[in-house]
This record gives structure tokens, C-alpha cells and sequence, in this order.
């Protein structure tokens, strides 16, 4: 229900000025002020106006000036009908503007218009069909000169704050969370996998594909942001697979959350429409704070009084609050140097994406420059600490999607707080340094028990995004990165069978008393003692410079690293129709690359934790090996177990809507592999 409207002003074919892009927004207001020479009144000035997408840029009409209409040195009021010919729309709204002509190099004084142009557009959007409300505010100065002498362009950015629209229409004020439970009576479900699809907006959620049935269980959750402004209907979608990968819609549903009351969790048993079955699923609606958009001069942690509030809220006397308010990040972003050349003219349109999960926010663009300056500050709700912070540089490409410029990927653990840093811009992949540095402040304040607490819960899940494909290059890297695990695994196995047979007498005899000594005098308490001395051990190596962290992490760059031509190779493979010749096999090769990527990352990340990559998550393994030392001293096994068992079976009676889950994995899928 909004647009993100620019303006286009063109002479002769060739745009001399391009208005700046107002996000989401039904009244923008550019407050810019131009001026662009004229070399003969017999000409037209076209206005286009544009609805600005990431990939791409919708027409929303255009209307021309005759400029010999115009009288010189006077102000004249022009109410232009916007048209298109390729639409079906009769009315496509009109846009008002005053114009002054003036003779030679004239700068009269600049009367901005405050009229505006309200407009309904309609467009068909492949399958999607949006309808919209746009209302534009234009504010443009014409001075021309009369000769045929090309006189000058002059364009003035009256201001580069942030526009009260685009900082208003990023943020949410608001957290939708969604508990899949499950499916009855889904048509033709036991003759085909099932997965649904959730929108609310443009926000997307794939569920996990579940075995044929007509009852299926999913039992996960997600979550979506809420824009209280905004009438956005939950759309639910379930479809089906069959062995052959083909997909079919078995039907949809949606919710309006508007209706549902806030700060409460609601069951909903919700028809499919025009199909037989239902779906069963929770909706909560809950208040989001921490998201803001400021300028340098009002950051929020900049204020005494503010940051000792915000540190207040995440004490440890108030670790078990909100328990899903983890932290609150604040990122200062202050400027981009020496960055990549975009345009032919050999300048950039540059702007900043930062990513924490799911959570997007979006600086202004800084026109035509190489060494942009943004000053912005924008602060996060931190809901897992383990995430990290990705900071995105964009060429905006007026009708095109926009160019990628580089990229910086920050874990949140890492981060040095109140200290501005140079970062390094890389390639997509964070594999190669691009083009150009980018020079940020970071604070991150977080409760440790809150924090440790999410550690053992499953991660957010990420918003759709696009299937994996197969190359080469990862499946190679997957490889290598299985076959070092399992070359350390036999290296382990002929130990043992070098020490039986006897290969060497003093390695042998030496084995056999630990042996004797081990099982004569073992308890189960000393399971968890022994990893902590292991533990221990590793951190005396780190500490004392013996082993670096950053050596599995340099091997793992060579098994990623490789040259330009290994890339042009892979080019020109897919030029003869190598991926024709795999097709009929492609998704078992993606499965075998995935289940090795599974493999190598699961054993990466128990060494990692051992070898303290993540200081953070090695303290609360020691402390979790400590607690059950302790409790295997003092508590028998049988009670241990009985205890567990009780827990297991008597969940599901307790919470029927429980959310499985298993507390190792997810604490191992915080702790990086040797790759990430």
C-alpha cells in the first residue's frame, strides 16, 4: 500500500537530474533545489515519475513542458497530467510544479511550490496487484540561458537529513509471532509432501517440508515485524510436493492481525478457502522498542541519562524480564572511503543496508560521490546474541537494480564498544577484499543470562530466501572439509591400534597402566571433569600463544580460495551446458553438498568450542560441565535419568504446544565453523 516515488527531469533524451528516492511513503517531500540549462526554447521538458524497487523501477507516468510556453522571469504554476501508454488506467493523477524561466545566468529568487499532486495509480505486478495512494510534493527552479552557448547545471541538496518519511516507514513498532502447530484433513496430503507459505507484506517464511500426511505437525515458529500504520493481511499458503519436485497450491487462508488484541496469544483454527482442512497455529502480537533512526547529534547512548536507562534494562537483577529482549545495538554510520566507481562518469550513488537477522534498516543516498558521509545512527533489539551485524554498500541505479559495492559481516561478541573502526569492504561471498573502507561505531549492551539462556533455544529463522544451488566450488570445499575430520578420526583409530599391537613397547606399556587405572577408578562425575580439563588445557595453548585461533580459519580460506580462472573455468563449463548435463541429477548433488557441508560444520564447531573461537560460548560450556560434575558427585544416575525421562514423557500433558527441541544442537549452531 505505498511507493517509494522519484523524479526524473530529461531534455533532449537525456536526464539531467534525478530527484532523491522518498521510502514508503503516500506524502513525500524531496525539499531539493535544481537548476539545469537550457540551450533553445524549443524544447520539451519531460517529467517521469518512478516507483523505485531493489531490482527494479515501475513507470508511474510522465507529462512534458513546452519550454516556449513559458514567460521570462515570471513563476508559472503548471498542473500536468501524468500519463502512460502502455497502461490500462485512464487516470493516472497529475503532479503540480511551478516553473521560472530566466534569461542569461539568472538565479532569481527560488519560490518553492507547496502544492500537491494526488494521484491513484493501479499496477499488475506479475501475480501481484497493488493499489496505491500517492501524494507528491515538487519543489523545481528552472534558470536557462538563451544562447546557444551551453551555460551551467547547478544542483543544491538543501539537506541530507534523513526525511521524517523514510525513517518513520522503516521502522516497526510491533513483533507478529507465528506457532505453526499443525494441519487436519489437508487434501491429498498423505499422497504428497506438505509445506506452507506465510506473507504479511513483503516479509516471507517458508515452512519445513513434513512426510506425507493428512495431519501434519510442524510445531515451529516465526516471527514477523508489525507496522501498526500499515493493513497488511497474513496470507497462508499450503502446498504440496510430489516425487517429481512438481509444487501445487491445496489452498490458503489468511488473518487479519489488526483485529487480533495486543500482548496476547491467540489459538486460531483457521478453513482453508474453498478446500476442505484447516490449519492450527498460534498468533501473538506483541510491542517492539529499540528500533530507531537518528542523526549523530541525538543517538540514543549519547544521552548519560538514556544509556544508564538502556544499561538499567539489561542488569543482572533483571535477567529473567522479557526474557526474549536480549540487547540493544547501536551502530554509528559515519562515512565510506575511496569506494568503487559505479557510473560511467566515475562516480557512485552510495548507500548503506545493515542487516541483524531479519532486521533491515536503510541510510539515505549520498549522489555522485566516491567518499560518501552518512552520520546516521541506527539502533537494534538485539534477540540473539550470537548474530551478526552485516553492513551492505549499494550504488542506487535509478530504474536498475542496484549495484553491489562491498560488504562487511561483524559478529556481535566481537564488537569493541564506543570505538570508531575501519572496516575493509569485501566481495559477497566475504571472501576477497573489494574496493573502498567504511568507518563505523559500535555499542552492544547485553544481559549475559538472557543471552545464555537463547543460546540453548533453536535460532530465528531466516525470511525466504533463494534455493541453493549447486557449484563446484563449495562441493569441493565440502569435500576437503570432511575429509580433515575424518582424517583426524582414523589418525585417533590407529593410535589405539598401534598401542595394542604392541609397535612401539614404552607408547604401549604407558597406554596400558592409563587404561587399568581409568576404569578401575572412573565415575561418571569425571565425564564432564575431564572435557573441563580439556578445556583448560586448550586455554593455557591460546593464552600463551602456542595455538592461534585464526590457523583453521587461514586453512579454510585456501580450501575457499580460488583464482580467477577456476572461476572463468566454471564460466565457461556452464557455457557448454554443464548444468543441462546434470540436470535430471542436480538436487541429489545440492543434498550431497549440503549433508557434507552438515557433516564438516558439525565437527568444526565441537573443536571450535573447545579451542575457545568464541570466548563467550567456551565460559558457558564450562559452566554447564562444571554444574554436571557436581550434580553426578552428589545425585545417583538412576535418579538423573529417571528425572529426564518424567521431563520427556510429561511435556507434551504440561504445554501441548510445545516447540521440540534439542538444547546441544542448538548451542552448537552458535559457535562458527572453521568457513563462517
Amino acid at each position: 500500500g505505498t511507493s517509494d516515488p522519484y523524479v526524473k527531469f530529461k531534455l533532449n533524451g537525456k536526464t539531467l537530474y534525478k530527484s532523491k528516492v522518498v521510502y514508503k511513503n503516500l506524502n513525500p517531500v524531496w525539499d531539493e533545489t535544481v537548476v539545469l540549462p537550457v540551450q533553445t526554447l524549443d524544447q520539451k521538458l519531460w517529467i517521469k515519475v518512478y516507483d523505485r524497487d531493489l531490482t527494479s523501477s515501475d513507470f508511474m507516468g510522465s507529462a512534458f513542458v513546452a519550454l516556449t510556453e513559458l514567460e521570462l522571469n515570471r513563476t508559472t504554476e503548471q498542473v500536468l497530467k501524468l500519463e502512460d501508454p502502455n497502461s490500462l488506467e485512464d487516470d493516472m493523477g497529475v503532479i503540480v510544479l511551478n516553473l521560472r524561466i530566466a534569461a542569461g545566468l539568472l538565479l532569481s529568487c527560488l519560490i518553492l511550490l507547496n502544492e500537491r499532486c494526488e494521484r491513484w495509480a493501479h499496477f499488475t505486478l506479475g501475480h501481484l496487484a497493488v493499489s496505491f495512494k500517492c501524494t507528491i510534493f515538487l519543489h523545481l527552479f528552472i534558470a536557462s540561458k538563451t544562447s546557444l552557448n551551453l551555460g551551467h547545471v547547478c544542483v543544491f541538496m538543501r539537506s541530507v537529513r534523513l526525511s521524517d518519511a523514510l525513517r518513520k516507514n522503516q521502522l516497526w513498532n510491533g513483533v507478529v509471532t507465528i506457532t505453526l502447530l499443525e494441519g487436519k484433513n489437508i487434501p491429498g496430503g498423505g499422497l504428497a509432501e506438505i509445506f506452507i507459505l506465510l506473507k504479511l507484506g513483503n516479509q516471507r517464511y517458508k515452512s519445513k517440508t513434513l512426510c506425507k500426511s493428512a495431519n501434519p505437525q510442524w510445531r515451529e515458529q516465526f516471527d514477523f515485524h508489525y507496522f501498526s500504520d500499515r493493513k497488511d493481511m497474513l496470507d497462508i499458503e499450503v502446498w504440496r510436493k510430489d516425487n517429481k519436485k512438481h509444487e501445487e497450491l491445496l489452498g490458503t487462508c489468511q488473518v487479519d492481525i489488526t483485529a487480533l488484541p495486543m500482548k496476547q496469544t491467540n489459538c486460531l483454527e483457521l478453513p482453508l478457502e474453498k478446500h476442505p482442512g484447516s490449519l492450527l497455529m498460534l498468533v501473538a502480537v506483541a510491542p517492539c522498542t529499540g528500533v530507531s533512526i537518528s542523526d549523530l547529534c541525538v543517538c540514543p547512548l549519547g544521552d548519560p541519562s538514556e544509556r544508564q536507562q538502556i544499561a538499567q534494562r539489561y542488569c543482572i537483577k533483571n535477567s529473567f524480564r522479557d526474557i526474549r529482549d536480549v540487547g540493544f545495538l547501536q551502530v554509528k554510520v559515519l562515512k565510506a572511503v575511496d569506494l568503487l566507481a559505479a557510473d560511467f562518469a566515475g562516480k557512485s550513488d552510495p548507500f548503506c543496508v545493515l542487516e541483524l537477522g531479519n532486521d533491515s534498516l536503510q541510510t539515505h543516498t549520498v549522489y555522485k560521490n566516491l567518499n560518501p558521509e552518512w552520520n546516521k545512527v541506527f539502533t537494534f533489539p538485539i534477540k540473539d546474541i550470537h548474530d551478526v551485524l552485516e553492513v551492505t554498500v549499494f550504488d542506487e541505479d535509478g530504474d536498475k537494480p542496484p549495484d553491489f559495492l562491498g560488504k562487511v559481516a561483524i559478529p556481535l561478541l566481537s564488537i569493541r564498544n564506543g570505538k570508531q573502526s575501519c572496516y575493509t569492504l569485501k566481495n559477497k561471498d566475504l571472501e576477497r577484499a573489494s574496493k573502498g573502507v567504511i568507518y563505523l561505531e559500535l555499542d552492544v549492551l547485553f544481559n549475559p543470562v538472557k543471552a545464555s539462556i537463547r543460546t540453548f533455544k533453536p535460532r530465528e529463522k531466516r525470511f525466504t530466501e533463494e534455493n541453493r544451488k549447486f557449484s563446484k566450488k563449495i562441493l569441493s570445499r565440502n569435500v576437503d572439509r570432511v575429509k580433515k575430520i575424518t582424517m583426524a578420526i582414523w589418525n585417533t583409530i590407529q593410535f589405539l591400534r598401534s598401542c595394542f599391537l604392541w609397535e612401539s613397547t614404552l607408547k604401549s606399556m604407558i597406554a596400558f597402566v592409563v587404561f587399568v587405572v581409568t576404569v578401575w577408578s572412573v565415575e561418571l562425575y569425571m565425564v564432564p571433569l575431564a572435557l573441563l580439563v580439556l578445556f583448560a588445557y586448550n586455554f593455557t595453548l591460546v593464552t600463551t600463544g602456542k595455538v592461534n585461533n585464526t590457523q583453521d580459519a587461514q586453512a579454510s580460506k585456501e580450501l575457499m580460495g580460488l583464482d580467477e580462472d577456476e572461476d572463468e573455468d566454471d564460466k565457461e563449463s556452464e557455457k557448454k551446458g554443464l548444468i543441462d548435463r546434470i540436470h535430471m541429477v542436480q538436487e541429489i548433488i545440492i543434498a550431497v553438498q549440503s549433508i557434507l557441508e552438515e557433516i564438516a560444520s558439525f565437527g568444526e564447531r565441537i573443536k571450535n568450542t573447545f579451542n575457545w573461537t568464541v570466548p563467550f560460548l567456551s565460559v558457558l560450556a564450562c559452566l554447564v560441565l562444571a554444574a554436571a560434575t557436581v550434580i553426578l558427585y552428589f545425585i545417583p544416575l538412576r535418579y538423573i535419568v529417571l528425572i529426564w525421562g518424567i521431563n520427556k514423557f510429561t511435556k507434551k500433558l504440561r504445554n501441548p504446544y510445545a516447540i521440540d527441541n534439542n538444547e546441544l544442537l542448538d548451542f552448537l549452531s552458535r559457535v562458527p565453523s572453521d568457513v563462517q
